[in-house]
């Protein structure tokens, strides 16, 4: 079973991939990913939203509680929804026990900055593993005005180099790095004591993660920085076509997926 302590100490990359249900995340704990990651990317990606910044709490709670359910080896992280943390620190703190008292997370994620460093110390000297996330905080995009890349200059490369530190001194036992320049992610890396994971950042990262709609092929649309390793949009498309077909031309059900009661015979 992965544990956080085991992610600091293993030698190889370090796999990781969102899912947002039981089946996804029993198909990613069999294939021996070692993070499950239940980020509230399922705004966009599974709830039909346009961003992540409506995803509630409640959401990402249930959520947590059904891939928890089917996961016996990976290390099951829950994203801290956008306003759950950062306001109040008591509540934040409050917030993220909540994920692993009441829905069996292990750890949780909150997008990083500086006014999270304290919450990080916080968390962790009540017992939470986090998980910290810098550069493309999508929480963010309307301060950011988009999705772009993030670090690309050298003061905001070196506050993210800075805050990295700040947040694995306050416990972090992990950072994600999104969407910044390779040779960035490769120096913060390189500086910090604990696992990088990166998405967008480069393969000098300790580890990688995506979308498992992007990885999979799932989605309309992916980001440059991900990779199709199917396509299962496609073939869910031909099965339900294919089920239409035969629906309507009445090979569907056929005898075989019928049941024939003979003491029923008299009804009519």
């Amino acid at each position: 079973m992965t544990t956080t302590r085991g992610l600091r100490e293993g030698d190889d990359p370090i796999t990781m991939l969102t899912a947002y249900d039981a089946p996804t995340a029993a198909v990613v704990d069999d294939a021996g990913i070692d993070i499950a990651l239940v980020g509230d990317s399922m705004g966009n990606a599974a709830l039909g939203y346009d961003s992540t910044l409506p995803v509630t709490f409640d959401e990402v709670a249930s959520r947590t509680a059904a891939v928890a359910r089917a996961t016996e080896d990976a290390l099951v992280v829950a994203d801290m929804p956008f306003l759950s943390f950062g306001v109040d620190e008591a509540e934040s703190v409050r917030n993220a026990g909540r994920l692993l008292k009441e829905a069996n997370a292990d750890a949780v994620k909150i997008e990083s900055g500086p006014h999270t460093v304290e919450t990080t110390r916080r968390m962790t000297e009540v017992g939470i593993p986090v998980m910290a996330h810098l550069g493309l905080t999508p929480q963010h995009v309307n301060r950011l005005g988009g999705y772009t890349r993030q670090g690309t200059e050298q003061d905001a490369a070196e506050e993210i180099i800075d805050l990295a530190g700040a947040h694995a001194d306050a416990g972090a036992f992990a950072l994600v790095l999104e969407h910044v320049p390779a040779n960035l992610a490769g120096a913060v890396t390189e500086a910090l004591s604990i696992p990088t994971i990166g998405i967008g950042a480069g393969p000098d990262c300790d580890g990688q993660v995506l979308v498992i709609n992007d990885a999979v092929g799932l989605g309309e649309w992916s980001p440059p920085f991900a990779k199709q390793f199917g396509d299962v949009r496609g073939e869910m498309v031909g099965a339900v076509e294919a089920y239409k077909e035969a629906v309507e031309s009445g090979e569907f059900p056929a005898e075989e997926h019928s049941h024939v009661e003979e003491d029923l015979d008299d009804l009519y």
